[in-house]
Formats: structure tokens, C-alpha cells, sequence
């Protein structure tokens, strides 16, 4: 996968984790560097200038640099972590950590900075709904995506997930075609087809 070298606003405010709005009007103003399409009115901005303007404005530069989309994988089952570890490591744009219980997770929510969670709602030592409500009460984590996944099957279960903040909610025995398909409709990225 070759790195971007040009990326569109939304593109630009994903990696920067602000909205399409501030990179356009960073662009307009002239403070975030970019072309116009000829003949178009799309905004480009060049990833050198889309570097320097993470770096005056503070903003960790990871994203850009590693282009990958971090995803935590978090369930107390051993099988089915390295199930789904091996299918998202297929693909290069992601970079995986795992986690096996709820206080784990936590950490690896602050210091990893996932883009996407998958969480296990029933962990051995705190609930999916919870570790939901922590990631959301965290105005840093707004970014984050949650995909709960559990063999219950309660609808007001899988209602109070979503309320709690979760993205999505999908059944075990998973359908891990369905679940890739899924993470990166929510990550906004093309389904790559690995064959």
C-alpha cells in the first residue's frame, strides 16, 4: 500500500480528528496549505503541508505518519481474539492490539488511541456498557468507533449498548466477513479485497 501524498478535507480533518469544517476554513484562510482541482472546486492538500500544519497546531502527527487505522480487539476469548486479529492483519492499513478483560482495555484505549474498539460486552471483570461509557465520557476519544459484540440477544440490551455510545452491535458466533465489512464502513475506508 503506498502511503497517500495528496489528501481531500475529509480525509485531512480524520487525521487531524477535527471537522471537515476547520480544515476548510484553514484552507480558505490560508493557514493549512493546498490546491484547488483544476476545474473543480475540490480543496487538495499535499501531505508535507498537511504534516506542518499538524505540527504547528500540535496535533500528534502518528496518523499521518503510520496511515494505519488502529484497531483494539478486546474479549476474554483466547480463540476468537486471534481470529480476529489474523483477519484484520490481512490487511496492511490496520495495526492491532488486544485486550482481555475491561481494566486492560482502559489502558490500551488511552495509550493506544484505537480507532476502533471492538469490545466483548461480557468481560470478566467490568461490562462492555461500561468500558462504552468510559471511552465516550472522554472528550479526546470522540473519534473512537464501537463495535459491541456478544451471544446475548436482548433487544433492550442491545439497545442500552448503543446508548452507551457503541457504533454497532453484532452477534456471536460472528460473522467475521460481515464484521470487516462493517469496521471499515465505520473507519470510512474502501473494503480491500485481499485474495
Amino acid at each position: 500500500m503506498s502511503t497517500k501524498t495528496v489528501f481531500t478535507t475529509g480525509e485531512a480533518a480524520k487525521i487531524c480528528k477535527v471537522s471537515q469544517q476547520t480544515i476548510i476554513r484553514c484552507f480558505d484562510n490560508g493557514s493549512l496549505k493546498g490546491f484547488r482541482v483544476p476545474g473543480s472546486r475540490f480543496r487538495r492538500i499535499p501531505r508535507d503541508q498537511l504534516f506542518e500544519f499538524m505540527k504547528i497546531n500540535g496535533i500528534p502527527t502518528d496518523a499521518l505518519e503510520s496511515g494505519k487505522r488502529k484497531v483494539l480487539i478486546v474479549d476474554d476469548e483466547e480463540d476468537l481474539v486471534e481470529l480476529l486479529s489474523d483477519v484484520f492483519a490481512k490487511d496492511p492499513r490496520f495495526e492491532i492490539k488486544t485486550a482481555n478483560n475491561g481494566f486492560d482495555a482502559g489502558m490500551q484505549v488511552r495509550e493506544f488511541r484505537p480507532d476502533l474498539v471492538i469490545l466483548d460486552v461480557m468481560l470478566p471483570d467490568i461490562n462492555g456498557k461500561e468500558v462504552c461509557q468510559r471511552i465516550r465520557s472522554d472528550d479526546s476519544l470522540e473519534a473512537v468507533k464501537i463495535i459491541c459484540i456478544s451471544g446475548m440477544v436482548e433487544q433492550d440490551k442491545v439497545a442500552d449498548l448503543k446508548n452507551a455510545g457503541a457504533n454497532d452491535f453484532m452477534h456471536k458466533p460472528l460473522d467475521v466477513d460481515r464484521l470487516l465489512d462493517r469496521a471499515c464502513e465505520l473507519l470510512d475506508i474502501e473494503r480491500s479485497v485481499t485474495h
